[in-house]
This record gives C-alpha cells, structure tokens and sequence, in this order.
C-alpha cells in the first residue's frame, strides 16, 4: 500500500497542508552490495524508505517495507543515522516533512524484486558503482557505512556520534 491508511485519513481531515511524519530508510547490505529501488513515484534510485505506522517500532518498520517493497528478508543491525528531512512535496502535491530513521539492514533471504506498485524495479548494486541518485539518499548509504557502532545524529546544525 502506498500511502498508509492512518494518512489517507488525516488528509481527508487536512488535504495537502504539511504533515510531520515519523520515517525509515533502509540500508540493506549483502556483502559488498547495496539493495536500491527504482521509486514508481520519481523513478528515483534509492534505498528503501516508508513511514512508520501509529505504535510500530522503527526498526519492525524497517523490516517490513523492505518486505513489501522487494519480497527481501531483511533484518536491522544497528541504527545509524536519526535526522530531520528537508521538507517534501510528494507528486501528489502531499507536503510532509519526516524525522528519519536510517538502519543497517542485513540481507537474510530473498531475490529482489517490484514486490508491491511503490517501485518499477529492485536490485543489488555494488557499493562502489551506484547509480544515479539525489544526494539525501547517498548520504543515507554513506551514513549507515561509515556511522561505526555509533548512532550519528544532528544538533544545531551539526552533527555528534551518540556513544
């Protein structure tokens, strides 16, 4: 399901005015590859990333999109990364704006695949010949990387490993 319930609910109260959104993005790794997803909305390379539903825990939600998403089985090894997003205007003219999780996901099972109409297609792409993407979905990658066992999060316009 592309856009979860509990919002098409608050935008029928709300229509198109910003929401602040709870988010995940998950950083699959299996060996020295990445999973990425073709975005059906913006045809966007990206990791993958959705919103976590009222009472579920970021890292089951990180899971379960992976799951939906690409059929891969995956689960979370650590986050890496919390922070806030630039606002978004989704192609639907939806304005969000999300406090994102990026996890560390380990690949346990599964071949990817379109799983769901949220992506045109699904893959693993060596670490070092990525595709074309936006910068904010890099940086996701290069922070679940290089974050080490700490959580890297964002203060005052900088920037602090949590130990």
């Amino acid at each position: 399901m592309p856009i979860p319930q509990f919002i098409v609910d608050l935008r029928a109260h709300i229509g198109h005015d910003p929401l602040w959104l709870i988010g995940v993005t998950a950083v699959v790794i299996r060996g020295d590859e990445v999973l990425l997803v073709e975005r059906a909305d913006n045809g966007v390379w990206a990791p993958v990333t959705g919103i976590v539903d009222p009472g579920e825990e970021p890292a089951d939600a990180a899971a379960r999109e992976v799951a939906e998403e690409t059929g891969v089985t995956a689960v979370p090894e650590r986050l890496a990364w919390v922070h806030t997003t630039a606002p978004v205007v989704h192609v639907n003219g939806d304005h969000a704006q999300y406090l994102d999780h990026v996890f560390v996901m380990r690949w346990v099972a599964g071949e990817p695949h379109p799983a769901d109409d949220e992506s045109t297609d699904a893959r693993w792409y060596g670490l070092d010949s990525l595709p074309d993407m936006p910068e904010r979905m890099r940086t996701r990658i290069t922070a679940a990387l290089s974050a080490g066992p700490q959580t890297l999060f964002e203060w005052n316009g900088g920037s602090q490993k949590l130990t």
